[in-house]
């Protein structure tokens, strides 16, 4: 009878055992889950919205004086400058808590669109060299700069960061998919205000 309820014990014991290691096992999978859809989400980084096209026309002119000022050097050109500006979210500012036990990633923040990235293409016309003041490779490099800088300042005019808002939603979208490739579920409730027709990203 002893050595019987002495097995019943062991057995017992030994259930027990098993059962505390599989639920520590398990909640390390499940924290580790959450690492790592932290990670991959942040590893996006940078997801663009919205590309817009700009044609501008831009004008140069460096004035060099020399000799006490009595005597002046111009340089200009006359640039044409095509750019392709970027807009969209890095998603690299969002800020996420997890629910382990829920199996749910929380978004708590959501950054506003910027822009990501200007690509420009310069033509040069009736570019004219002064006596003393000549274009240099540094020139170029300069000019290069200025143009971005130039579209950078035309881009909040033309719309497109306000279009970027408006499709904050699909970024928030492409967020929830790579959260429920795991059996995830992405709460973004916080973000959403209005009815189900107006959504504001805040």
């Amino acid at each position: 009878m002893e050595a019987f309820l002495g097995i019943i014990i062991g057995v017992l014991t030994t259930l027990g055992f098993v059962t505390y290691f599989k639920t520590l096992k398990k909640k390390s999978l499940v924290n580790a889950q959450s690492v790592l859809l932290l990670d991959k989400i942040k590893r996006v980084c940078k997801f663009i919205t919205v590309e817009g096209d700009f044609a501008e026309i831009y004008h140069y002119e460096d004035v060099k004086e020399r000799f006490l000022k009595l005597i002046s050097s111009k340089k200009k050109a006359l640039i044409v400058i095509n750019a392709k500006a970027h807009v969209g979210y890095d998603l690299s500012k969002i800020i996420l808590r997890s629910e382990n036990d829920n199996k749910k990633i929380i978004l708590e923040h959501f950054p506003q669109p910027e822009v990501l990235s200007i690509e420009t293409n310069l033509n040069y016309y009736d570019k004219k060299d002064g006596y003393f003041n000549k274009f240099e490779a540094a020139d170029l490099t300069d000019l290069n700069n200025e143009a971005k800088l130039h579209i950078k300042d035309k881009i909040p005019e033309s719309g497109l960061i306000q279009v970027a808002q408006q499709e904050a939603l699909e970024t928030i979208h492409l967020i929830e998919t790579i959260v429920e490739t795991i059996g995830w579920k992405l709460d973004y409730s916080a973000l959403v205000i209005g009815n189900s027709e107006t959504k504001k990203i805040q």
